[in-house]
């Protein structure tokens, strides 16, 4: 594998690419919130009758200087692919409820994730049932009030998972969608740095608000634009696609 190749492949396991969970926080105002959050994506009732989403879109890696095409794939309730087409290789990573797996995009080996990698892989595949349901994914959530950036104010929930990483969300005060996430992740060097997520251009997908947009950042610098071309919910995903042989 070469090098710019592993650099990529070993950012984007520390990386949260598509984390649009949004959860409560354990207070009344924080449940008043989410209440009003779940009601803009889309309700409750619309939220559990999703079984599994496709994603397909672009990633810009701006560093780079490239483009690359990309399809993500999510199962209820913790089932994960992502493929991507890189430098004229194919890169895979799936989880499928337990461990996750990659293949070497230069010769198609399948290799087993390291624990970080999975513990990151994981994270990205809990889907609705973790929102509508926190509890039971050891997941605790704190309003931290108010706070206002570039003249619009937003409400702050703190994540905290079990194994105590922490992430921190902000919801838009008009719409209740979501903003943007805060949280720590591996830069390309495997360094752990601040990475901010920026949700934008929400679109109606059937009976929900879906971010089309999302722009990554890195200890303040631009890393990675992904731009959302169709979503598709409901379409049957076989266990299968999130088994790597």
């Amino acid at each position: 594998m070469n090098r710019r190749i592993k650099k990529i492949a070993g950012f984007l396991f520390g990386l949260i690419l598509l984390n649009l969970i949004i959860l409560p926080a354990h207070s009344q105002t924080g449940k008043d919130i989410l209440e009003k959050m779940i009601e803009a994506l889309g309700g409750r009732k619309t939220l559990a009758e999703i079984k599994d989403t496709k994603i397909i879109g672009t990633m810009e890696i701006i560093q780079y200087g490239m483009t690359a095409p990309m399809t993500i794939y999510q199962k209820e309730p913790n089932k994960y692919r992502m493929e991507m087409e890189v430098m004229g290789y194919t890169m895979i990573q799936v989880y499928d409820g337990q461990k996750a797996m990659m293949t070497n995009p230069q010769t198609g080996e399948v290799v087993e994730l390291t624990p970080d990698q999975t513990k990151g892989l994981m994270k990205q595949a809990l889907g609705n049932d973790a929102t509508l349901n926190p509890e039971k994914y050891g997941i605790t959530y704190t309003y931290k009030g108010e706070e206002t950036v570039d003249g619009k104010k937003y409400y702050v929930l703190e994540q905290k998972f079990q194994d105590g990483d922490i992430t921190t969300m902000y919801l838009d005060a008009a719409t209740y969608l979501p903003y943007k996430s805060k949280s720590k992740g591996l830069s390309p060097t495997g360094t752990e740095v601040e990475t901010d997520v920026v949700f934008s251009d929400y679109r109606k997908v059937g009976n929900t608000q879906a971010a089309f947009s999302m722009t990554i950042s890195q200890a303040g610098a631009e890393y990675i634009r992904m731009i959302i071309s169709e979503i598709v919910y409901n379409s049957g995903l076989d266990d299968s696609l999130f088994v790597l042989k």
